[in-house]
């Protein structure tokens, strides 16, 4: 059975970093992406970073050369490194699961329940 667990959600000033954590169990190497997903209140949830199995990193057009999506097999965890945060930014991340089949991230199987990040102007 998967788990995510998130953690290192908080508050910053526009321009500062933050990382998030994603904690996992039952993630079987090779089999799944791993991904970070955000929802900004009234908005709809959006992906914003995927791990594919082979090491590939896509990211959504908005964070692309802010953000920065790694695992650590030995710790069994995701992380995403945020610098040069923006209001624009402010949202609760999810870690995500996805399937992995034909040399493609699927849908999402499996959520975190989030943690919140806020930036200020």
């Amino acid at each position: 059975q998967v788990q995510l667990q998130e953690s290192g959600g908080g508050s910053v000033q526009a321009g500062g970093s933050l990382r998030v954590s994603c904690s996992t169990s039952g993630i079987i190497n090779g089999r799944y992406c791993l991904g970070w997903y955000r929802q900004a209140p009234g908005k709809e949830r959006e992906p914003v970073a995927h791990l594919e199995p082979d090491g590939t990193t896509k990211y959504a057009d908005s964070v692309k050369g802010r953000f920065t999506i790694s695992g650590d097999n030995t710790k069994n965890t995701l992380y995403l490194q945020m610098d040069n945060l923006k209001p624009d930014d402010t949202a609760m991340y999810f870690c995500a699961a996805l399937g992995w089949r034909w040399g493609m991230c699927g849908g999402v199987n499996n959520w975190g329940q989030g943690t919140q990040v806020t930036v200020s102007s």
